[in-house]
């Protein structure tokens, strides 16, 4: 997903104005679906792995939010965004609120099993709250441009830098998920030298 702001012809495309959904309309798309895809599927170990290791429960709302977001994921890779130099399309409203329903769910998963997964460690879950309160911040300033649409004012998509808030959110909510992957590695060695101390 990177290399497509750096590499030609996708380092045309305005990372300020035009959403990361854009480097799939040309032929690079295969490279914005297989980092999509391998974003879910990290995504699928890290919760899978918050499970097998007792620290949340499978069936709990961190895991029914975490779930939401693979499936955005899957739902934005088979849905191509709207090609607006063509006109709306059925796939690309799909797209649309498959990408809003991500962009909600993985903070909030993130938020719900932040305590299970670091019980004594409130720096930990201190950032990985930090991070998933960010992205729902920048999410909301999506939403204040809707609401200032709706009372008259320009669109909302020209109301912010869309491409910049939406690459904000995308950072920092697959930033949150890197530190809860961080809680699941470390946990165990500070239980492990818990237990040293304590024979």
């Amino acid at each position: 997903m990177l290399a497509l702001h750096v590499v030609p012809p996708t380092s045309e495309i305005s990372a300020v104005r035009r959403t990361l959904s854009e480097y799939a309309l040309g032929p690079s798309k295969w490279v914005f679906d297989a980092s999509v895809l391998l974003v879910a599927l990290g995504s699928g170990l890290a919760f899978y792995a918050l499970a097998r290791h007792g620290m949340v429960r499978p069936l709990s709302a961190g895991m029914f939010f975490g779930a939401l977001w693979i499936v955005s994921l899957l739902v934005i890779v088979y849905f191509t965004k709207t090609d607006w130099s063509i006109g709306p399309s059925l796939s690309g409203t799909i797209h649309r609120y498959a990408s809003v329903v991500a962009f909600v769910s993985l903070p909030l998963a993130v938020l719900s099993v932040a305590r299970a997964v670091f019980p004594g460690a409130p720096g930990w879950r201190f950032a990985a709250r930090g991070l998933g309160v960010a992205s729902l911040g920048f999410f909301g300033l999506i939403l204040v441009g809707v609401v200032r649409m709706s009372m008259g004012g320009g669109p909302w998509w020209r109301f912010v830098p869309l491409g910049l808030v939406e690459r904000a959110i995308a950072f920092t909510a697959v930033a949150s998920v890197v530190v809860v992957v961080l809680g699941v590695l470390v946990r165990p060695v500070k239980s492990e030298e818990l237990a040293g101390v304590a024979a």
